[in-house]
């Protein structure tokens, strides 16, 4: 991510340069918190130059007539309903007066802000819908947010503020996106909304990537994770693992190795055995850290972050990225999309490092307080075996030797199946490690080619990843 210079505007000036812009008009729709957005333009004066509508269907009944039915309100779906209906609304009407001269847009929300019984997660979907010159097509910006003040008001000031980033960056940043997602949270911080998702689609964003897009949220602080499917297709935690379990490899996959997918595959059958008719539900997840993406030399290079997810991809699988350096905070966002079992899977090096008691010496209750948050839920960790190449034996999480002071902790997590080694793994793949997998490309020495699956192979040798020639 390049260091971005540049000048804060206050959300006043924001909606006020807006307003006094004569070649912008628009239509809010806010169903959820409140008119929070259209308001910054009615009080900072001169609306009448900005808003040609603003509309607020609360009753389902109403919303339903309008915007046509759709299984659940604070939705990407309902969401995306809004603006089209909207926008061709906008459009048919007064593109005939003005359209030669005016970029047309549409701002719409639904949220579920804090009410009077309380609510689990207090989130919302925001969009912008916009032309980036008269008569142009429209392109446009969705995000997902997640709310995280204590009190309904205060989520409410966050909420109109955000969607003033948000109209603000699409009608004047919308050819420099890395400084539209950075400026989302102007005049906020990080520990009152999350952006958790940002998706960019038409003719103003053809040069954008949104599987970057993601990256720069978690880059810049502005989520803590980020996901998108395997086709590279940016999503939402809760559409994908609502209710659902959950498997998780965590790796660098700097490439995708035999004992990668065979770590995959050992876990994905233990753990599908134990969910018996759950099984069918499984959403099978393989997370990369940025610490992960920022272990080589110059930091995160995007291309590299590309084409490991092309690996992946290549390989059927979803892609987590975040910034959880530690396991039980991995397992608290999990967490918040399921209360069905989740599944981490980790080598024995992980393991190791899982139970090094100098890694949570900021935390107050150290390492048990770091257990009792991972393992308060139905968590459960699958170990892969390591071949000790000094010894030549197979340590596996039942011969696996932890410091004295934390054998009984072990026991106790072994005996209550928190910890449960992988069976039916290929002795043939525990040699491989993905770093002299990767010295071997870079080296050109063609043994790499049998510790990696073969669609992998084609990869990298087409596109010439990782320093192969």
């Amino acid at each position: 991510m390049a260091n971005l210079e540049r000048e804060i505007l206050g959300t006043n000036q924001k909606a006020l340069r807006i307003n006094l812009d004569a070649g912008k008009y628009g239509t809010f729709a806010e169903i959820g918190a409140g008119q929070e957005v259209a308001r910054w333009f009615f009080r900072v004066g001169g609306a009448a130059g900005t808003i040609a509508k603003t509309i607020s269907a609360y009753d389902m009944t109403f919303s339903d007539a309008i915007y046509g039915e759709t299984s659940r309100y604070v939705s990407r779906q309902r969401l995306q309903k809004m603006l089209a209906y909207e926008y061709e609304l906008l459009i048919e009407r007064l593109n005939p007066k003005r359209g030669a001269s005016t970029r047309f847009f549409v701002f719409a929300d639904t949220v579920v802000a804090r009410g009077y019984k309380g609510m689990d997660e207090c989130h919302g979907w925001l969009g912008v819908q916009f032309q980036d010159a008269p008569q142009a097509a429209p392109s446009e910006i969705i995000i997902h947010v997640r709310m995280l003040d204590q009190e309904n008001l205060q989520q409410q000031e966050a909420l109109g503020i955000v969607g003033v980033n948000l109209i603000h960056g699409a009608l004047y940043l919308c050819d420099r996106h890395e400084e539209l997602i950075v400026g989302l949270l102007d005049n906020l911080s990080g520990d009152r909304v999350e952006v958790d998702m940002i998706k960019f689609t038409g003719p103003a964003f053809t040069q954008v990537d949104n599987r970057l897009a993601s990256l720069l949220l978690v880059q810049s602080g502005l989520s803590s994770a980020a996901m998108f499917t395997a086709e590279g297709e940016v999503v939402q935690a809760a559409e994908v693992l609502y209710k659902k379990p959950i498997l998780v490899e965590r790796g660098t996959f700097r490439p995708v190795t035999h004992v990668t997918l065979d770590m995959l595959r050992c876990a994905q059958q233990q753990f599908t055995a134990e969910l018996g008719a759950e099984q069918d539900q499984l959403v099978v997840l393989m997370e990369i850290t940025l610490r992960n993406l920022a272990a080589q030399e110059g930091g995160i290079d995007p291309r590299d972050f590309l084409d490991r997810v092309d690996l992946i991809g290549a390989m059927g699988r979803a892609v987590l990225v975040s910034n959880y350096d530690r396991y039980f905070r991995v397992a608290d966002y999990l967490f918040r999309a399921t209360k069905r079992p989740v599944g981490l899977v980790m080598g024995v090096p992980a393991l190791k490092y899982l139970f090094d008691t100098t890694y949570y010496t900021d935390l107050e209750g150290g390492i048990l307080e770091s257990f009792g948050r991972m393992f308060k839920n139905d968590l459960r960790l699958y170990v892969y075996p390591r071949l000790d190449t000094a010894t030549g034996k197979i340590v596996t999480a039942d011969n696996f030797k932890v410091a004295k002071p934390l054998r009984h902790l072990y026991a106790h997590l072994r005996e209550n199946n928190c910890i449960r080694p992988l069976e039916g793994y290929e002795e043939k793949f525990l040699p491989i490690y993905s770093l002299n997998v990767l010295d071997k490309i870079r080296t050109g020495d063609p043994v790499w080619e049998t510790m990696v699956p073969e669609a992998v192979t084609r990869q990298i040798k087409e596109r010439k990843l990782f320093g192969c020639q």
